[in-house]
C-alpha cells in the first residue's frame, strides 16, 4: 500500500523560508514522476512543481519559479520542496503526489496523495 506523508509546514512571515518533505513507502519509487500541489480555501488544487523519477528534469508553475525548488532523494524515498521568498499568496495546504507518467502540473495525472501540510504566510 502506497503511503505519502508530508511534513515541514508552518507559519512564516513574508520573505521567509520553509522546507517541505514527503516520505514515501509502498512501491517502486524511482520509475515515476512526483510532485507538489497546493490548495487554498475556496480554490481548486493547483500544481506547484513536479520532478522526473531520476531528478533530471523539473517543472514549475510560473507563480513559483525562482522561489521554490523541488528535489528528491531516491535512496531515502523522500521528496522535498524548498520554499524561499514566501508570499502571502503562497498560503495553502500543500500536498505531495506520486505515480504519474506525464510529470504535468495536473492533479488528475497523479494516483497517490498525501494528507497535506499547511503553509501560512503572513504579511
Amino acid at each position: 500500500q502506497v503511503q505519502l506523508v508530508e511534513s515541514g509546514g508552518g507559519s512564516v512571515q513574508a520573505g521567509g523560508s520553509l522546507t517541505l518533505s514527503c516520505a514515501k513507502s509502498g512501491y517502486s519509487y524511482w520509475r515515476y514522476c512526483m510532485g507538489w500541489f497546493r490548495q487554498a480555501p475556496g480554490k481548486e488544487r493547483e500544481g506547484v512543481a513536479t520532478i522526473y523519477h531520476d531528478g533530471s528534469r523539473t517543472f514549475y508553475a510560473d507563480s513559483v519559479k525562482g522561489r521554490l525548488t523541488i528535489s528528491r532523494d531516491n535512496a531515502k524515498n523522500t521528496l522535498y520542496l524548498q520554499m524561499n521568498s514566501l508570499k502571502p499568496e503562497d498560503t495553502a495546504m500543500y500536498y505531495c503526489a506520486a505515480d504519474s507518467n506525464t510529470c504535468r502540473l495536473l492533479p488528475q495525472d497523479y494516483n497517490y496523495w498525501g494528507q497535506g501540510t499547511q503553509v501560512t504566510v503572513s504579511s
